[in-house]
């Protein structure tokens, strides 16, 4: 099976020695997404929704451009700052992912500076 590294301007460049996103087969892992906006760099919204909902749209731009969707995803793992954003970011997280949910993970853990949450996907494609 080919290893395919997988670069869209639909999300942000990696800030690190790491690729968007890896399609080997079937299998579609997407790095972990910050809530930048591909456009200009920064950080979409000082708040965790806004920031939730952007790191899921550059999650699904990474999906797309390995030939998957939203529908594909099997597992998000959602890394947050603080947890008393959690009913915050499960709000927003609702909103975007939709049911079915996938399986999910949230993880407390220091981020960089202004980011609040950062969201990474694994997928299996329908070959």
């Amino acid at each position: 099976m080919t290893r395919t590294v997988l670069t869209t301007e639909h999300a942000p460049s990696p800030p690190a020695p790491l690729s968007q996103g890896i399609r080997k087969g079937p299998v579609l892992q997407v790095s972990g997404q910050l809530p930048y906006d591909p456009g200009t760099g920064e950080i979409a919204g000082t708040t965790v929704a806004e920031q939730t909902t952007r790191a899921l749209s550059n999650v699904t731009a990474v999906l797309e451009a390995g030939g998957g969707s939203s529908g594909d995803v099997v597992m998000l793992r959602v890394y947050l700052t603080d947890p008393a954003h959690l009913a915050e970011m499960n709000a927003a997280y609702a909103a975007a992912v939709g049911e079915p949910y996938p399986a999910r993970t949230t993880v407390y853990t220091p981020l960089p500076p202004g980011v609040l949450v950062e969201v990474d996907a694994l997928a299996v494609l329908d070959d």
